[in-house]
C-alpha cells in the first residue's frame, strides 16, 4: 500500500449533501428554522433541556466561561493535557487557568488534586496553583472547574461535581472530543438530577470529529437562564425582546448558520452508525497491538461505559523514539501525530506564566509517549492492518539496534 493513508476523514453521506443543498435553495442561510430544529434534536439526544448552536467548540467554551461569572483575575481550574483552546477560553476573559495534573490511565484530570487546589485557592493558598501571576497582578476567586474529556473519554465527573459543590463553584465541561460518550450509564451532556450546580457541556463539530458540520459546536444546559443568555450572547447581545440593531450586553457573532446545522441534523441522524463504525475501527486497532513490545493501547475506565472514539491514541514505552517512528511512518504514507503537546509548556504560557518543565510530571510523561495514529470512521481494516504492519515494523527495528 502506497496510497498516503488520511490522518481523519469526515464520513459523509448523500444524505448530508442533499440537506445542504435544499437550505441553499431556501432564503435562510442563518437564522433559519434548521439551526432551531438541529437545537431541539441535538438537546433530546444528549439528554438535556436546551442546546444552543455555535460557530465552534472553542466559541462555545467562551460564553460557559462568561456565563459563569468568570471575570479580570479570577480562578478556573483545568487540565494541561487538552487542545490549547479549553485554557484560552480562560484568558479571553481575562482570568486565570489553574493547572492540575491528570489521571495517568484516563489522561483526565485528577480529582483529587482538583479538590487540593480548590481548598488552597479558597483560602488564599497556593501561588503555584494560581498560575503563576505576576507581580501586582489582580487576584480574584475561584469561579469553576474545566473537566476536558480527553479523546472521548469521561473524566469522573461525579467526584469532579462533589469538589464543585463543596466550594460552590461553576462546572463547564469540554466533550468537544465526546459526544455520545456515557459515564457510569449517562450520557455526557445530560445533568444528573441531583446537581443542583450552574452547569453546561461544550460539543464540538469539526471534521475530525464523531459528528461534523464543518465547524460548529453546540453547548447543553439544563439552566433557563444560561440559555437565553448563550442565545444573546452568540448574537451580538441581542435579548429576544430587543428591536431590531437594539443589543442589551455585549455580544460576539458566534452564531451557528443554516447550511452548517442542515449538515449537523442529517450527521445527528446517523450518530449510532457513525459512532459503531468508530469503535470498529478502534476494535481493528486494539486487537492488532494489544501485544506488541513498547505500545500500550487506550485504557478505558471502569466508569466508561461507553466510549466515544475521537482519536486513536497509542502510548509508547520510554526507550522508544517517537519522533523516529514517526517519520519512519510518515515514509510509509503513514500520517502519526504527537497527542497532546501539553497546554502549559506551549511558548504562550510558559512566557505569560513562567512555567516550567516538571511542573506538571504525568502530564509531561504522558505528552512524551503519545502518539496519534490515522482513524476515521471511513477507514477499511486493511488500512488499519496496514499501518499496524509498518508500526511493529518500525518498532522492532527500533528496538533491535538498542
Amino acid at each position: 500500500m502506497t496510497e498516503q493513508i488520511p490522518m481523519s476523514s469526515p464520513d459523509i453521506s448523500a444524505a448530508e449533501i442533499e440537506a445542504v443543498n435544499q437550505v441553499l435553495q431556501t432564503r435562510y442561510l442563518s437564522l433559519g428554522p434548521h439551526i432551531a430544529e438541529f437545537e431541539e434534536r441535538f438537546a433530546a439526544y444528549v439528554g438535556a433541556r436546551h442546546a444552543v448552536g455555535v460557530s465552534s467548540g472553542t466559541t462555545g467554551l467562551h460564553l460557559c466561561v462568561i456565563a459563569a461569572g468568570v471575570g479580570e483575575g479570577d480562578l478556573v481550574i483545568t487540565t494541561p493535557f487538552s487542545f490549547v483552546s479549553s485554557a484560552n477560553v480562560i484568558l479571553y476573559e481575562r482570568a486565570i487557568p489553574v493547572f492540575v495534573d491528570i489521571d495517568p490511565k484516563t489522561l483526565n484530570i485528577d480529582p483529587a488534586l482538583v479538590a487540593q487546589a480548590a481548598h488552597k485557592l479558597t483560602r488564599g493558598q497556593g501561588d503555584k496553583e494560581r498560575g503563576r501571576q505576576g507581580e501586582g497582578e489582580t487576584r480574584g476567586q475561584l469561579k469553576a472547574i474545566l473537566p476536558v474529556h480527553a479523546f472521548g473519554q469521561p473524566a469522573d465527573m461525579d467526584s469532579l461535581l462533589d469538589v464543585a459543590r463543596e466550594y460552590d463553584l461553576a462546572v463547564i465541561e469540554d466533550a468537544c472530543e465526546a459526544l455520545g460518550a456515557e459515564y457510569k450509564g449517562r450520557r455526557i451532556g445530560t445533568q444528573p438530577e441531583t446537581c443542583n450546580l450552574k452547569l453546561a457541556t461544550v460539543f464540538a463539530f469539526y471534521p475530525n470529529k464523531q459528528i461534523t458540520t464543518g465547524e460548529g459546536g453546540m453547548i447543553v444546559t439544563d439552566q433557563d437562564d444560561w440559555d437565553t443568555l448563550f442565545r444573546s450572547l452568540r448574537n451580538q447581545g441581542r435579548d429576544v425582546f430587543d428591536a431590531w440593531l437594539n443589543h442589551t450586553r455585549l455580544g460576539y457573532n458566534y452564531r451557528l448558520d443554516e447550511m452548517s446545522a442542515a449538515l449537523g441534523l442529517a450527521q445527528l441522524g446517523r450518530i449510532e452508525e457513525l459512532l459503531a463504525k468508530r469503535e470498529r475501527v478502534a476494535q481493528w486497532y486494539n486487537e492488532r497491538l494489544k501485544d506488541v513490545d513498547g505500545v500500550q493501547i487506550p485504557y478505558v475506565a471502569p466508569t466508561t461505559t461507553r466510549m466515544s472514539w475521537f482519536v486513536y491514541v497509542i502510548r509508547l514505552a520510554p526507550e522508544i523514539d517517537r519522533n523516529a517512528v514517526m517519520a519512519a511512518l510518515e515514509e510509509r504514507g503513514i500520517p502519526s501525530r504527537p497527542y497532546f503537546t501539553p497546554i502549559h509548556l506551549q511558548p504562550f504560557y510558559r512566557e505569560r506564566f513562567g512555567y516550567r518543565e516538571g511542573d506538571f510530571p504525568v502530564t509531561e510523561a504522558v505528552a512524551r509517549s503519545t502518539l496519534a495514529l490515522p482513524f476515521s470512521s471511513v477507514m477499511a481494516e486493511e488500512q488499519v492492518e496496514y499501518v499496524c504492519e509498518q508500526l511493529v515494523t518500525v518498532l522492532r527495528q527500533q528496538l533491535q539496534t538498542r
